[in-house]
């Protein structure tokens, strides 16, 4: 049950992040390999080789920040007209369950995708839904004047608009921009533009803060972001990696060489040699890896972050997801380079 869901995540969405990240696995032991339909799983090497994303969180693709469609206007400050204005929505991303509530637009969902967890909410509605492998037919019977995608991985949006169902698509963030601009846009799209444009400024004035006020350190304070337990990680092309990268930290994952998508596989040789001073695992709803296990992996307690207690157990879902809960994750890694520069 728990293999499946693992691929079922990392086939929706996220990235990932998390940083999920693309999205986060239900299990893991520092045995196992990600999984991917049809292929062996990537081969962990000195030199991380090309591979797909891993299990936990999705690559995300670069591109601009998504256009909208159909219903949805492109132009963030131009509301849709009242009688244009979705009244039944089906959610197919969790992330954009969480933004729906957060724009207060939550009361507009008749149904969500069975990752749609936050806020508690969100479990209160029919949660059945696949956001990976959609049921046109199963989402219809819902009767939605729009369907929010992740992703459109499918044709659903297709086979939506074949039935006159209207679709929006806001496929995984590259940068915390692509955030600000699918919540405006689902504001335009539902009638609640003012209230979007409240949730962007207030993530816009606490990442600054937290930013602005982070501690100087007498050296570049490196990171490793591990996003499953075959060392999996995330590097500064990233959304989570814009995270770290914007606080000034060096992430050890941008040392890898080869096309691995932002998400390179290193190896435990490569991790301690780097010697990194904060490491984040995966460790929310799921946790498939805890901080006391880190610290016992072979030869691990020769990193600094190990010796110093300054293994961060990062909650996945806020990790993957680029949604406003992401200041959270600021939020925590702030606290973290605080931990450290205290320590000095």
């Amino acid at each position: 049950m728990r293999s499946q869901e693992r691929l079922t995540r990392k086939k929706l969405t996220g990235v990932i992040v998390a940083l999920g990240l693309a999205i986060a696995a239900c299990g893991s032991d520092a045995d196992s390999t990600p999984e991917s339909p049809g292929t062996d799983a990537p081969r962990e090497t000195d030199v991380p080789t090309e591979t797909e994303a891993p299990a936990e969180t999705e690559a995300p693709v670069e591109t601009d920040a998504p256009a909208a469609t159909e219903v949805v206007t492109t132009d963030a400050a131009s509301e849709a007209p009242e009688a244009a204005r979705p009244e039944r929505v089906v959610s197919l991303s969790p992330t954009h369950t969480e933004m729906m509530f957060a724009i207060g637009a939550g009361d507009l969902l008749v149904a969500v995708d069975q990752f749609s967890n936050f806020p508690a909410e969100a479990l209160e509605l029919p949660h059945e839904l696949s956001g990976f492998e959609p049921n046109v037919e199963e989402i219809a019977a819902f009767e939605p004047d729009l369907v929010i995608m992740g992703g459109d991985f499918t044709g659903l949006g297709d086979q939506l608009s074949e039935l006159g169902i209207p679709s929006w698509d806001g496929p995984a963030a590259v940068t915390i921009e692509d955030t600000y601009a699918q919540i405006e846009q689902l504001g335009a799209a539902t009638g609640h533009l003012g209230d979007a444009a409240e949730v962007v400024s207030s993530m816009q004035v606490r990442l600054a803060e937290l930013i602005a006020n982070a501690p100087d350190t007498s050296e570049r304070l490196k990171i490793y972001h591990e996003v499953d337990s075959t060392f999996f990680s995330a590097d500064s092309t990233t959304f989570i990696g814009e995270v770290y990268s914007s606080f000034g930290l060096e992430n050890i994952a941008d040392r890898a060489e080869g096309d691995n998508f932002g998400f390179p596989q290193l190896n435990a040789e490569a991790i301690i040699s780097s010697n990194p001073d904060l490491v984040f695992v995966p460790c929310g709803s799921y946790c498939t890896t805890t901080a006391d296990e880190v610290s016992k992996r072979p030869g691990w307690d020769a990193i600094a972050a190990i010796q110093n207690g300054n293994v961060i157990e990062a909650d996945e879902d806020v990790a993957s997801r680029w949604c406003p809960r992401i200041v959270e994750y600021y939020e925590s890694v702030a606290a973290a380079i605080e931990r450290v520069a205290a320590a000095v």
